[in-house]
């Protein structure tokens, strides 16, 4: 059985879902045999007689509605679009940094200062077109971070021969003001506290060894704030967090 998305609140305007983790936004050829949330929205506005613009090119059309994204191990709460002028609407707030965000993420080491902001320019890196990083000359980022709390594990069951038995991590909300592609993640890395089972940016030796403790990386869209395409009105949603990473959290936290 396929898991879907779900749905927190929706009106004529616009759905705002929950996303599971694993489950890809876009319909891109790398994914054609998946089930994406961009497939998901496609068939709910058909079954619904609410057609898509027939344009092949309109942005609406290319992206059934899918006005931003989350990576595919990524979980949380998404915004998704029912019409043309509503997914205009919120593609301008988010260009313009309108959209407030706020994630949850597990990392490595204790993170010092306790709040803080991270400006970098980032691209893709030349010499690996699958990831990301700090290039001169990239595009501008910019994260800031609260750490909600500092704890340690024991994980000497689980980790190589020679890794330490206890481990010190970081649970801290993220606000990310651009959003660039993987641009939590880097920014972690970049700082030198990356995400906890983080297959792409946490390094191949790290990322083994947490991956026999969770199956993806810990990375939550906690919560979204934006204006109301129609009303104008603020309005917020949020997410609680996902079960496998509250259950995470639950088991190892503190020795």
């Amino acid at each position: 059985m396929k898991e879907t998305p779900a749905i927190i609140y929706e009106d004529n305007d616009i759905i705002i879902v929950n996303k599971p983790a694993g489950m890809i936004v876009n319909n891109v050829d790398t994914a054609a045999d998946n089930f994406t949330v961009q497939r998901w929205v496609e068939e709910k506005l058909k079954t619904e007689n609410l057609k898509l613009k027939t344009d092949e090119d309109s942005e609406f059309r290319k992206r059934g509605g899918v006005v931003h994204r989350l990576d595919k191990e990524t979980s949380g709460v998404m915004i998704l679009a029912k019409n043309e002028e509503s997914f205009t609407n919120l593609q301008g707030q988010f260009k313009n940094g309108l959209v407030n965000k706020t994630y949850i993420a597990l990392v490595h080491g204790e993170v010092s200062p306790q709040s803080g902001e991270i400006k970098v320019p980032v691209g893709r890196l030349p010499w690996n077109r699958m990831k990301f990083g700090i290039l001169p000359g990239g595009r501008e980022s910019e994260t800031r971070y609260r750490v909600i709390s500092n704890f340690q594990f024991q994980i000497s069951n689980f980790k190589s021969k020679g890794s330490k038995a206890i481990e010190s991590l970081s649970l801290i909300e993220v606000y990310p003001k651009t959003g660039r592609t993987h641009q939590i993640r880097i920014h972690m890395r970049h700082i030198g506290h990356p995400v906890f089972a983080d297959a792409l940016y946490a390094g191949r030796k790290i990322s083994r060894d947490d991956r026999k403790l969770l199956h993806r990386h810990f990375l939550h869209a906690s919560k979204i704030s934006f204006s109301h395409p129609r009303t104008k009105e603020t309005v917020s949603f949020k997410s609680d967090l996902a079960k496998d990473l509250a259950q995470f959290l639950s088991k190892f936290k503190g020795i």
